[in-house]
């Protein structure tokens, strides 16, 4: 009972027809829980299809910042109410209502119907249009109760995936499997820092992706277990998907995870934090100084 099924749903969305994509969201749900998925994982900001209004014509930025929704709006509590029917985690994304400038969220339902994670994106893109979002501030972890136990879950989203320290605070906060709702083109570059952020931290990784044509699909999945007992080399790759649209299936064996993490030299095993204050440092010289850059 150690095997922890994760559906990435891999859609493109109705444009920003909250309604459209709430329906079209439940179907891929439901598939979901009839693969036997634990978790189902949307793609970013689903609500209203990842639209993001140019911060420079203040009428978009207005329309945009009303398609926002809270916790306790209808199209949350029906994927809350839809999570206890089909006794399925799932991992929902929205632009959130927030004071200020919304944010680009996940909230983490459990298969009981009960908010356990909300994650809001820190490291926006304020090169581009999200500099109209709020960015986060913390990266949480919630343990999820699961059929087949209690799991550390937590979020990374998108940009989020581009900086080390974002994988490696959720292990320190004691993850086990970090989910990476995402919206952008899923090449190589980006696929190989995933693996890496599993590698290097020993968990688990899950990535659901917008399918083609609003982006390129592949989302992809990574179990962190680089190697065997006699150090050859695993593919630590559960599942890949192409660039159409469904529901794919990895499946994490959190017992074989549990069993590597306890003897192997990554994570926090051999770390010397004394020597990485630069890391907290918030002086940034050339070439890397940008004038758009929030700190």
């Amino acid at each position: 009972m150690s095997q922890l099924k994760i559906a990435l749903l891999q859609m493109a969305a109705c444009g920003t027809d909250q309604d459209a994509n709430r329906r079209k969201g439940e179907a891929f749900c439901r598939q979901a829980a009839q693969m036997g998925a634990d978790i189902a994982l949307f793609p970013e900001m689903w609500s209203n299809g990842y639209d993001l209004p140019d911060p420079a014509q203040p009428d978009a930025v207005a329309r945009w910042a009303a398609q926002a929704v809270g916790p306790h709006d209808p199209f949350v509590q029906h994927f809350k109410a839809l999570a206890r029917e089909l006794n399925l985690a799932v991992g929902l994304t929205y632009l959130e209502r927030w004071d200020g400038a919304p944010r680009n969220t996940l909230a983490l339902i459990d298969r009981h119907g009960a908010i356990v994670l909300t994650y809001a994106k820190v490291h926006t893109c304020e090169f581009d249009r999200e500099a109209a979002l709020t960015p986060g501030d913390a990266f949480p972890v919630a343990a999820l109760d699961t059929a087949q136990g209690a799991v550390r879950i937590g979020a990374m989203i998108g940009f989020d995936r581009e900086f080390p320290e974002s994988a490696r605070l959720l292990m320190l906060g004691g993850a086990e499997i970090i989910l990476v709702p995402n919206a952008c083109t899923a090449e190589d570059n980006r696929l190989s820092q995933l693996r890496t952020r599993a590698m290097e931290n020993m968990l688990g990784v899950a990535m659901a992706n917008y399918a083609a044509p609003q982006h390129n699909g592949h989302s992809v999945a990574y179990d962190g277990i680089a190697f065997g007992p006699d150090e050859t080399s695993l593919d630590m790759k559960l599942v890949e998907a192409d660039e159409a649209e469904g529901v794919f299936l990895a499946v994490f064996d959190l017992a074989r995870l549990r069993d590597y993490r306890q003897h192997e030299v990554w994570g926090n095993a051999y770390r010397r934090p004394r020597l990485y204050s630069a890391l907290t440092s918030e002086a940034v010289e050339p070439p890397f100084q940008r004038d758009d850059a929030r700190r």
